[in-house]
């Protein structure tokens, strides 16, 4: 017995809109942090002459290789978000087609809390290269990394998603065993 949620449920269609809409933020961010890295590596390289004199050269492009590292761990961590808001958006969709507890759906919320585990180290990395940037650009500066409990919630998500992952594959079990003895 599948029980079938309204097609039109509300909550459902505006989530898969949002997860679009976010995937394609990814997608956008993505290019400008390559765009970001192209033209730093073009500056630093002294291939767009006329465009900064010696003097006004930003400092970006005084490091490129730590630009360049920011700049390709931020484009991995919107590709794991990508990834993320993918799954997500077939998780709604099954969800949305009234049959929620199938062993996809725990395979995509398992690989959705890896993903967004993978996003909270790269943005702790992603923190401690800008802080090691601010320290090169200005060795006076005293800048940390500062850490708050507000910080720790992307990874409590992390052990929900990991939970419900594990709640869907037992409620996906439990299905097939009830189907098994009817």
């Amino acid at each position: 017995m599948i029980m079938t949620l309204a097609k039109d449920d509300l909550l459902l269609k505006l989530g898969k809109v949002i997860a679009l809409a976010l995937q394609a933020l990814c997608v956008l961010g993505g290019g400008v942090f390559f765009l970001v890295i192209v033209v730093v590596t073009l500056i630093s390289g002294g291939m767009l002459p006329g465009l900064f004199d010696a003097n006004s050269i930003p400092d970006a492009a005084k490091y490129p290789l730590l630009t360049a590292g920011i700049g390709l761990t931020v484009m991995a961590n919107f590709a794991a978000m990508f990834s993320f808001f993918g799954k997500m958006r077939a998780l709604i969709e099954s969800a949305s087609k009234g049959d929620p507890f199938i062993p996809d759906n725990a395979w995509r919320l398992n690989a959705m809390a890896w993903l967004l585990l993978g996003s909270q180290v790269l943005t702790v990395i992603v923190g401690e290269l800008r802080v090691y940037a601010f320290s090169l650009i200005d060795p006076q500066s005293k800048s940390t990394l500062d850490i708050s409990p507000a910080d720790l919630a992307g990874f409590l998500i992390v052990l929900v998603l990991f939970i419900l992952a594990r709640v869907f594959r037992h409620g996906a079990a439990m299905r097939a065993d009830l189907e098994g003895t009817v």
